[in-house]
């Protein structure tokens, strides 16, 4: 069985990591029998990877005829024609928070020319976010990505697709990381976002091309969120949401983990309520993350908040009666305009009217199911 000579060792960890039933915790008890050597775990003998802890006969055909089990050249076509880097963690391209993982993945697909030469914060949550979750997440998106860190999500409906459009918005670095092969653009609706990204920062996956996103490659996905990140940010997030495995994989890595309250009586908050009961950071706006990882001066921090003041001006003109019902959207209340009514006791055309000039304004918008929400 010849491979030393055949296969270049980049070729030899792209072999590894595209072969099916191998996972990165098998495939790190391998590296580190056979001193980090892809070369040498293909070359090696039955008997010899059976001597591994966990490795038997089925793995250890795998690896044997792995020529049967995944197409190299073709899988070195589809990289070609794509445009795709295959990273090894055997480049220096590497991103080096990665290592720092128990099974960091042995190699990225990487669609883009961005790096990782910034320092990275994660910002995830619930695919079925509300307003204020939206509104949260691009906020801080794009305020993470001015003041110099890259924003990494999942490329997810909801939260994860907020927190990228935060970050391009202000022209700054965002990666997403993918549980499925390059090839496959999941949600499919995210195409125009996925390209946008590609192209000002990029698009990351431990998968080779033709893997379809199922219920394992999804926290496979969320364990490199949290890897790349040196903190992860949860906006909103059900009790059992994915965005709880990311904040789990971030606590174990040793990362810090942040967590935006929400009503105590929504569902898609209840999940970032745990995490802050349970020792994450409660964080209001992006200063409180900045303060806590302590990464920008006093002065730089003071012009940051500065600046969001003064974006923020402007677009509080409101009259009396527009301040009065915007008093009480705060704290995230979802209203009616019988609601409203009732709080204010004024009439129904007086809400109305008020209603339709706040949401010109932008400053609320109404819901499928009738009611109100501030954005």
């Amino acid at each position: 069985m010849k491979t030393r000579g055949e296969l270049t060792k980049k070729q030899a960890f792209m072999v590894l990591n595209g072969l099916p039933s191998i996972g990165p915790v098998t495939l790190k008890r391998l590296m580190e029998a056979f001193d980090e050597d892809p070369l040498a775990i293909l070359e090696a003998s039955s008997s010899a990877l059976e001597s591994v802890q966990k490795i038997g006969p089925t793995i250890s055909a795998t690896l044997h005829n792995w020529r049967e089990n995944f197409d190299l050249k073709g899988e070195e076509k589809k990289v070609e024609q794509s445009g795709v880097e295959f990273v090894s963690c055997g480049d220096e391209e590497y991103p080096s928070l990665l290592r720092e993982m128990y099974d960091p993945p042995i190699g990225l697909y990487c669609m883009g020319k961005y790096r990782m030469d910034h320092p990275a914060i994660a910002i995830v949550g619930s695919r079925r976010m509300t307003l204020y979750g939206q509104s949260i997440a691009k906020k801080m998106g794009a305020e993470l990505a001015r003041a110099g860190f890259c924003v990494v999500s999942g490329l997810a409906r909801g939260i994860d697709t907020a927190a990228h459009e935060g970050a391009l918005s202000v022209g700054g670095k965002t990666v997403a990381v993918v549980g499925c092969g390059l090839d496959i653009i999941y949600p499919p609706e995210n195409l125009d976002l996925y390209r946008r990204i590609s192209e000002e920062g990029a698009v990351f996956s431990e998968f080779p091309f033709g893997r379809r996103a199922d219920r394992q490659t999804f926290p496979m996905r969320n364990r490199v969120v949290a890897g790349l990140s040196l903190a992860t940010v949860v906006v909103e997030s059900a009790a059992n949401g994915g965005a709880m495995i990311t904040a789990r994989f971030a606590g174990e890595q040793g990362r810090q983990v942040f967590a935006v309250p929400g009503r105590i009586d929504q569902t898609s908050s209840s999940g970032c309520h745990v995490l802050i009961r349970d020792g994450a950071v409660l964080v209001s706006c992006v200063d409180d993350i900045l303060e806590e990882l302590a990464y920008l001066s006093p002065v730089s921090r003071a012009s940051l908040a500065q600046r969001n003041d003064q974006s923020e001006e402007g677009s509080e003109n409101f009259n009396e009666m527009e301040e009065q019902v915007m008093e009480c959207f705060r704290g995230g209340n979802v209203l009616s305009p019988d609601q409203l009514v009732s709080m204010l006791s004024i009439s129904i055309s007086e809400v109305s009217s008020t209603l339709m000039l706040l949401e010109l304004k932008k400053r609320i918008q109404k819901r499928v199911d009738g009611c109100f929400e501030q954005v």
